[in-house]
Parts: structure tokens; sequence; C-alpha cells
């Protein structure tokens, strides 16, 4: 059915990585949330002024908040939309983070101030009716909410949008939060005891929760964040299939919005490979890279010496020493230079951010390490830090 209906509101709507597809998505989404909350805004005000519940009141306000939110996703999704132009190079998708990030802020608002009447509700409290006008609208907002989720959730998938998915955990917060209004008017109604403020309070502290969790997930692609590890695995596949890469390193993935990545990377290629044949092939890669996972690639060639004993020894000796220290570290781009008094060990480490030691700290105690094995080593560390999990 949802599949139908897509195909008829969205041409090529299975093509999800073209930016003109996923702004679609955005109208469809943004239009349904804007009519639809706009209604139960009506409803829920006509009826919280008939019984005069400050909960029904306050989500009927909600679900105002709610089509503001709705006008930001439609807004942000069409700014995402726009091609790349001089002042913008890669492109506005970055456009579509900040309408989820709005969008969680817009959540969290309605949290404090649903729980700042709820409050005062508390301190003085006033009967309240649940009328079957009110339990009826009630009753129609939450499966209404319920849908509105699952419908979000939906294309949120289907387009791996973080703006969706926060307007998606925005209508489940709001099902529930309507549920919690009927179910404390009408215990208030069985028990004559005032739960309207208790029950708005508890609505409240749920929506903020729910906007935190909505406004860090937003958050995170914004600062920055680490590509997934299945990611990760199947870029280093991919580059480790070909048998001139011996090894890659220093992984770094730049995300610009959805369908706007770009990455880069070393590969380690043997020091006496044919520089063209090599060459050839990572030119290859960066194609193949962007085939499969529509992502810009870079990759650095980084020549280390293959087949010699002496350094073959040395580099396992070193990696050996690295674990003693923590078994986080790894190292990589070794090699080394002879000399009458001493042997130079040039290598980078890798550093992960959770390892206790300082950079300092890790170069001191692994040149301690490898002068204690031999006063001819001499250690030249490059310290480096994992991007990825």
């Amino acid at each position: 059915m949802l599949n139908a209906i897509l195909h008829k509101l969205i041409p090529n709507c299975d093509n999800t990585e073209d930016p003109e597809v996923r702004r679609r998505y955005g109208v469809v989404a943004g239009l349904t949330g804007i009519v639809l909350n706009l209604l139960l805004f009506a409803g829920k005000l006509i009826s919280g002024l008939i019984s005069g519940a400050i909960s029904v009141t306050a989500d009927a306000f909600n679900n105002l908040s709610d089509a503001a939110s709705s006008v930001v996703t439609l807004v942000g999704f069409r700014m995402a939309g726009q091609k790349a132009d001089a002042d913008h190079p890669f492109g506005h998708g970055r456009m579509e983070y900040l309408a989820g990030l709005i969008v969680s802020l817009l959540i969290l608002l309605v949290g404090v101030e649903l729980g700042k009447s709820s409050f005062e509700k508390i301190l003085h409290p006033e009967e309240t009716l649940l009328t079957p006008l009110t339990a009826v609208i009630l009753v129609v907002s939450i499966l209404v909410k319920l849908w509105m989720g699952w419908f979000q959730a939906a294309l949120g998938r289907r387009i791996s949008s973080e703006t969706l998915r926060a307007a998606s955990v925005d209508s489940r917060s709001d099902a529930v939060a309507t549920a919690a209004v009927l179910v404390g008017l009408a215990a208030s109604l069985l028990t004559h005891l005032p739960l309207d403020g208790w029950v708005g309070l508890l609505v409240a502290v749920f929506i903020l929760k729910s906007g935190f969790g909505a406004a860090k997930a937003t958050l995170d692609p914004l600062l920055g964040q680490a590509p997934e590890p299945s990611m990760v695995k199947a870029i280093e596949d991919v580059i480790l299939s070909h048998r001139q890469v011996v090894g890659i390193h220093d992984l770094v993935i730049h995300d610009y919005g959805p369908g706007r990545r770009m990455m880069s990377v070393h590969a380690e290629v043997a020091a006496d490979a044919d520089i063209l044949e090599v060459h050839d092939v990572i030119d290859h890669i960066e194609r193949e890279l962007n085939r499969r996972f529509h992502i810009e690639a870079v990759i650095h060639m980084d020549p280390i010496q293959i087949g010699n004993p002496e350094v073959d020894r040395l580099r396992e000796l070193t990696r050996k020493l690295a674990a003693e220290i923590d078994p986080a570290l790894t190292i990589h781009d070794f090699r080394i230079t002879s000399g009458p008094l001493h042997t130079n060990l040039i290598f980078d480490v890798v550093v992960p951010y959770e390892v206790k030691h300082s950079d300092e700290e890790v170069k001191t105690l692994l040149t301690q390490k490898l002068g204690a094995v031999s006063s001819r080593y001499h250690a030249v560390i490059h310290v480096d830090h994992s991007y990825v999990l």
C-alpha cells in the first residue's frame, strides 16, 4: 500500500540517493504533518476549552508545535535539495540535519512549557470534565499520531533521514502523551482526585526525554561522528580485494548530508611495485567505491618495504611492544634506515581515544621499550588517531 502511494506521489521513488527524490520525500512528509497536526490542534483546543483540562489544552499546543516542526521539515528538505554552488561546493545536504535539530528543539520547548503549565495546575487544581466529545477526539488523536509515527519512520528508513526519524519519535511521544491525558482525565472522573496537573507533568518529562534523544541523533552527524562499523568493513573489503594493496589506515569519512559523503584513506603498497600499475588500480578503487557506496574517495599511496626479513622482524617487534603498552595501539607506515651507529625505526602509531595514555606518554614508553631491546634502535614516531569505530 505504501509503495503504491509513494510511486504515485514521487517519481523514481526507489532512487533515494537522488537529492531531488529525497526532497520529494521530505515534501510529502512535511505536508502530511502540517495538515494532520493542524486538524488535531483545532479539535483538542475546542475540547480543552470545553472540559477545562490544562492537559488537553497543552496537548493541543503540542500539536501546533508539531505543525511548525513539519514546516521546518518541509523547508529543510527543500533547502537540502539545492544543488552545489560556488559558495557551497559540497551542496546543502546538512540543512536536513539542521532541520532535524530545530524539530528537536521545538520538542524540548513544548516539554518545558507543558511542564510549567502542569506545575501551576498542581499548585492550583481545578475541576475537569471528560466529555464524550473529548474522549472521542483524544482517541482519534492517538490513532492518528500512531499512524504518523509509522509513516514518518517508514519514510525515514527509506532515505536514511534523521530528520524524519526525529519526527517519528515526536509522533509516537505525542501518542503516549495523549493516552496519558486520557487516562488521567478518566482517573480524575472516577476518583475525584485532581490528577490533571500530575498527568501533564508526566507527559512533559516524557516529551523532554524524547527531545533530548532526537537532538543527539541530529547533532552527531553535524559535529562529525565515526562511520558505522559495517560501512568501514565494507570499504576495507573492497580496497583489500585488490592484490596490490596490502593494508589501509587513516580512513576518514566526511558527511555533508545524506548521499553527500567524501572519504580519504591511506593504502599501503609495495615500495618496489610498478607505480603506473598501482596508480591505475587506485583510480579503479576510487571509482568502485563511488559506484557501490555513492562516496567520493581520495586514496593516498603509502609505499612500504615488503619481503625484507629485517624490516619484517622489527615491524613485528614494534607491534608487540606497542600492544604491551595498550592492546588497542597499532602501527603502520613502518620503515627503517640503517647507519653505522643507529638504526632508525620510522613509523606511525594509532592511539584510539579510549587509551588512557597521552600521545607523548605513548611515544616515550614505546621509545624506551625499543631502546631497552637495543641501544642502536632510535624511534621516530608520529601519533595518529583512529577516526573509525
